[in-house]
């Protein structure tokens, strides 16, 4: 189903009757905001805008559609199967993954249970934000990854929204398939966010290769384990990590001989010096490998490539 299908059906009509007459490239939106009472907001093609009732793009709020409280209602009974009480957990957690990946973020009043979010009520907030593959964005950083035939530790560095997920997913894809040169191996993805694999239904929406097991909406440190106890993988993915349970889960992985692909935000092996949580994984060598992505508006895009001791491996001469 193309994305265009995938967002109209899960719409209110009002806003799908604005967005049916909208000339936009599906290819090229990244989110949609609903707000109640406020106005109806896309970012497209890196730019913010707001929409009119006839489906005109505007770089101004005064004449862009306003979305009512049925808006939001509708809106989250299409998302929902008409079953909200069936996306208890999902909700829990502030998103529900729909088919074709996308994710949708939900805010609202959060209800506590013993100092922990039990569900979230009176959603009057929602982001839709679309899943966007992009293949083969990973494949000039293989060689770099691969030594004598094995995959590296190797972490992903990067500052926020310039496309460390999207080149890790592509990672794990290519490596999961193989090719001429390295045969496919197996790999264990622990999604917490859903966004690695995007699963709908249990079934990733997004290409994470043949040989990928996934375990979705599950905490990384618990979720590294798990993979290490019942599916025997070759390489274990994550994403994001950052907590003290995060980097314990990750040496215990190491120890028994699984090899880990993960990200990090940053900017740089000195940032990630300095953070006292994440120091020990360049001081002691966790990694033998740090891809280090470029700021800017070009997802996934490398600036370096560095190895356990600091020796640069590649260097983009990115534009000044």
């Amino acid at each position: 189903m193309a994305k265009k299908e995938e967002i109209l059906k899960i719409v209110s009509a009002k806003l799908r009757r604005i967005l049916e007459q909208s000339q936009i490239d599906y290819e090229c939106l990244q989110e949609l905001r609903l707000r109640t009472n406020e106005p109806f907001i896309l970012l497209y093609a890196g730019g913010e805008y707001f929409m009119s009732e006839s489906g005109r793009l505007l770089r101004q709020a005064k004449e862009g559609y306003i979305v009512t409280a049925n808006d939001v209602k509708e809106t989250l009974e299409y998302i929902s199967s008409f079953s909200l009480y069936a996306y208890e957990d999902e909700i829990r957690q502030g998103f529900i993954t729909v088919q074709g990946g996308h994710r949708i973020g939900l805010a609202g009043k959060v209800i506590l249970e013993q100092g922990k979010v039990k569900s979230v009520k009176h959603i009057s907030f929602i982001n839709i934000r679309m899943s966007h593959e992009k293949k083969g964005c990973g494949a000039g950083i293989l060689p770099y990854i691969y030594e004598n035939d094995r995959i590296c530790h190797t972490l992903i560095i990067s500052p926020p929204g310039c496309g460390k997920t999207t080149l890790l997913r592509d990672i794990v894809r290519l490596v999961s398939n193989g090719d001429e040169i390295h045969p496919g191996i197996s790999v264990g993805v622990v999604d917490e966010r859903s966004e690695i694999g995007a699963c709908y239904l249990g079934i990733p929406q997004n290409d994470v290769g043949m040989r990928t097991d996934v375990l979705d909406c599950c905490p990384k440190a618990e979720g590294m384990l798990m993979m290490i106890r019942s599916m025997s993988p070759v390489v274990i993915a994550v994403d994001e990590i950052g907590k003290r349970e995060d980097i314990e889960a990750l040496a215990y992985v190491m120890n028994c001989g699984c090899q880990i692909i993960a990200t990090v935000h940053g900017s740089s092996i000195e940032d990630i010096k300095n953070k006292p949580i994440l120091r020990k994984l360049v001081e002691e060598k966790m990694f033998k490998r740090f891809v280090v992505l470029a700021g800017g508006k070009m997802p996934g895009q490398v600036e370096t490539i560095f190895d356990e001791r600091g020796s640069v491996l590649f260097a983009n001469k990115l534009p000044a």
